[in-house]
């Protein structure tokens, strides 16, 4: 079974010094092209122009969809919907600065507990409150911030300082809220030894 391959390599040899006959190669074309049977070259079928429609037509109903503003429908029963955001805070930050958002909180409701609200103080304290509201509605707005943006030294450094500025506003009332409280008890005082 074994043969030696300088022997099939001579044979080899014998066979390729054959020369083919002349005109055979186009004799061969010649026949293929008559048994094949001739396709007429189209650049696009009509079902490849259907398919590429219908792929145009979805990506552009969907980049519609995607890219179109929404608009809020109005509820039919005239109830108007209103989400509400649920806003971070210090406390959501960390540990650390929930006690101190926690300190201040406390310090403040623990003031305003404090006050007593008469006739003679209205306008102290109701200028007072209102620099307090606005505080606070600061206050909210730095939230939102903290929530859309996440935590950053600025705005948590602004959220503590609001802190600060209540609680300071609130001792200054208490200070000038004893000076009238004072002043108020010196002239009874005096009017009633008259």
């Amino acid at each position: 079974m074994a043969q030696d391959i300088r022997e099939l390599f001579k044979n080899e040899q014998k066979v390729t010094q054959e020369k083919m006959p002349e005109n055979h190669q186009e004799r061969f074309l010649e026949k293929l092209n008559d048994a094949m049977p001739v396709k007429r070259k189209t650049n696009f079928s009509w079902l490849q122009i259907a398919a590429s429609l219908i792929v145009l037509l979805g990506l552009s109903f969907g980049a519609f969809k995607y890219f179109q503003p929404s608009i809020p429908v109005a509820p039919t029963n005239n109830v108007v919907e209103t989400k509400t955001v649920e806003t971070k805070t210090l406390g959501d930050v960390s540990p650390g600065l929930k006690k101190v958002e926690d300190y201040y909180l406390a310090s403040i409701n623990l003031e305003l507990s404090k006050m007593k609200y008469t006739p003679e103080t209205k306008d102290v304290f109701d200028g007072y409150l209102e620099q307090i509201n606005v505080l606070n509605k600061e206050y909210e707005n730095l939230s939102v911030e903290l929530t859309e943006n996440g935590p950053s030294e600025l705005t948590v450094n602004a959220l503590i300082d609001n802190l600060k500025y209540r609680l300071n506003l609130l001792y200054r009332l208490r200070e000038q809220l004893n000076e009238l409280n004072a002043s108020n008890t010196k002239t009874e005082g005096a009017s009633q030894s008259i």
